[in-house]
C-alpha cells in the first residue's frame, strides 16, 4: 500500500507545490513587514478604517474585536463580527489597513449577495466533510482492493479543490472592494494604496498555492490510481 505514496508524481507534483506555498507564506510575511513600517499620512488606524468602511456600506450591526496573533485577521459571518490581530489592530500602518478593508471587503460581499461567496459558504460542509473522510476511505479502498472506495476518496478530495477554487475569486474580490475604497474615499494617499495592494497581492498567493497543492494532490491520487489498473 505504501509503494503508492512513494513515487515519482510526489516529487514532480507535490513537491514544487510545496516550495510555491512555502515561498508565498514567506513574500506574504516579508511584504507585510515591508509596509508595516509605512505609516497612512491621515493616521488612521487600521480599526478605524474598517469601521468606517462598514459604516459606509450600512453595516453598523458588524462588531469589530481585537484578538492575538499575527495576521490571524478573518470575517466570521455567523457572529457577524470582524476579527483583528494584534499587528493589525491599532496600527496606522499601509499593511494593516489594506489587511482590515480587506476584511471588511468580505462583509460588504455577504450583505450584497456576492455570488462566489454564496457558493463558498454553501460548500464549506461538503469540503469539511470530504477532507476529513477521503484519506481514510482510499485507504481502505487500497488495503482491501475496493476500486469505488478508491474512487469515492479521490472524489470525496476533489472537494477541496473545488472549494480552493471558488476561494480565488472571492478573495481577489475582496482585494478589489477594498482597494477601491481606500482610493475612492482618500482613506489612503497616493502611494499609500499601491503599497497596500501589494500586500494584498502577497496574501492572495497564498491561496492560489493552497489551489495548486490540492489540485497537484488530486491530479496525484489519479494518476495513481491510474497506473493501479495497469498494473
Amino acid at each position: 500500500m505504501f509503494f503508492y505514496y512513494f513515487d515519482r508524481y510526489y516529487w514532480i507534483l507535490i513537491v514544487p507545490a510545496m516550495f510555491f506555498a512555502l515561498w508565498a507564506q514567506t513574500r506574504v510575511k516579508s511584504t507585510y513587514q515591508k509596509y508595516s513600517r509605512v505609516y497612512s499620512s491621515r493616521g488612521m488606524t487600521a480599526a478605524q478604517v474598517c469601521r468606517q468602511i462598514l459604516d459606509q456600506n450600512n453595516l453598523y450591526h458588524i462588531r469589530l474585536e481585537h484578538i492575538s496573533g499575527n495576521l490571524t485577521d478573518h470575517y466570521d459571518p455567523k457572529a457577524q463580527v470582524i476579527r483583528l490581530s494584534d499587528s493589525v489592530f491599532n496600527s496606522s500602518s499601509v499593511a494593516a489597513i489594506g489587511v482590515a478593508a480587506h476584511e471588511a471587503g468580505h462583509a460588504v460581499q455577504y450583505a450584497v449577495g456576492y455570488v462566489p461567496i454564496r457558493i463558498r459558504s454553501a460548500i464549506i460542509p461538503i469540503s469539511q466533510f470530504g477532507s476529513s473522510l477521503s484519506m481514510p476511505v482510499l485507504l481502505i479502498g487500497l488495503l482491501f482492493n475496493y476500486g469505488f472506495l478508491i474512487q469515492l476518496g479521490i472524489v470525496l478530495f476533489s472537494t477541496v479543490a473545488v472549494f480552493q477554487l471558488v476561494t480565488l475569486p472571492v478573495e481577489y474580490d475582496a482585494s478589489y472592494r477594498a482597494l477601491e475604497t481606500l482610493e475612492n474615499d482618500h482613506l489612503l494617499e497616493g502611494d499609500e494604496t499601491k503599497m497596500a495592494g501589494k500586500v494584498l497581492h502577497a496574501a492572495a498567493l497564498t491561496y492560489v498555492a493552497a489551489l495548486l497543492s490540492s489540485l497537484a494532490q488530486l491530479l496525484r491520487l489519479i494518476l495513481l490510481f491510474g497506473r493501479r489498473n495497469n498494473d
